[in-house]
């Protein structure tokens, strides 16, 4: 077996393994026992998590009603995940688009403010130029260490915008940070399995603002 540092995810592959069988069966029994632990993730971080949704969705429903609008940010795979949530905002599936964007999808103002400012600052001053009292700021993040990512949401409370951290780990900074006011923790140690149960938590947060504004219609009728 060669040593490579991703033996751990296959390591049966590198095993000296002359039935094609066998091998085809263990790649099939870690595929299911992944997919196995993915469920099992997303369904105790949802329950885990269900009054911070609630209260959440409950605050970016009133604020979207009242001409908030929301910023996504992230680093990384996080960024692909906020730009995702972003949109589902802004071009969902069903119901009515909100008022959503992402802070990474500007190539031109990333390397601007990463140049000029310091790449720890590229979406706090985003936020500044852009932002008002009465917005919602999503921060996304595996760790919830990312410095840009705690100055941005250190900066959107200061500003007077309701604070969503979404982290893995044990909640990293986020979690004990007085700038965010709701932070969701996917309790897991692997990369793969938090952005999976972010990437849920994210939908079910649109889908439950969806479902509170819908109230809030019913009942002004």
């Amino acid at each position: 077996m060669t040593d490579e540092p991703t033996n751990f995810l296959y390591p049966f592959i590198d095993a000296e393994e002359s039935d094609a069988g066998s091998l085809l069966a263990d790649l099939a029994a870690s595929a299911q026992a992944k997919a196995a632990d993915s469920v099992a993730l997303r369904r105790s971080t949802l329950e885990a998590n269900a009054e911070h949704l609630a209260r959440a969705a409950a605050e970016m429903a009133r604020r979207f009603a009242s001409g908030g609008r929301l910023f996504t940010f992230g680093n990384g795979g996080s960024c692909t995940d906020a730009t995702t949530l972003a949109g589902l905002f802004a071009r969902p599936p069903v119901g009515d688009a909100l008022p959503a964007w992402s802070l990474t999808t500007d190539q031109a103002i990333l390397t601007a403010l990463g140049n000029d400012v310091g790449f720890e600052l590229v979406f706090a001053r985003q936020l500044i130029a852009r932002s008002a009292a009465g917005d919602i700021a999503i921060a996304m993040s595996t760790s919830g260490n990312s410095p840009n990512l705690l100055a941005g949401l250190a900066e959107a409370r200061r500003r007077g915008l309701f604070t969503v951290g979404f982290a893995g780990y044990d909640g990293g900074a986020f979690a004990q940070s007085p700038h965010v006011d709701a932070c969701f923790v996917v309790r897991s140690q692997s990369v793969h399995r938090i952005q999976e149960a972010q990437a849920l938590l994210g939908y079910r947060l649109w889908l439950a603002v969806h479902e509170r504004l819908g109230d809030e219609d019913a009942g002004a009728a």
